[in-house]
């Protein structure tokens, strides 16, 4: 446990941008499909997945997924 607390960590915060939503803000199917291939595209390079969310734009037209990675360095 100490061990954990003294690990320095690089952090990338990325930004993925879905389909367009015409009746809901929603994430659908693909939306998840393109998250999934980010995640394990990520999860290849060694960088663990901290935190991600869905966010609606204003106008909610577009949206996008906020995710947050972490690798020891």
């Amino acid at each position: 446990m100490e061990k954990e607390r003294n690990k320095m960590f690089t952090y990338k915060t990325e930004i993925l941008k879905v389909g367009t939503k015409f009746w809901s803000d929603k994430a659908n199917d693909e939306d998840a499909e393109k998250l999934d291939e980010l995640l394990n595209s990520r999860a290849a390079e060694g960088w663990e997945l901290v935190t991600y969310d869905y966010m609606a734009t204003s106008s909610q037209i577009k949206g996008a997924f906020i995710i947050t990675f972490r690798k020891a360095g």
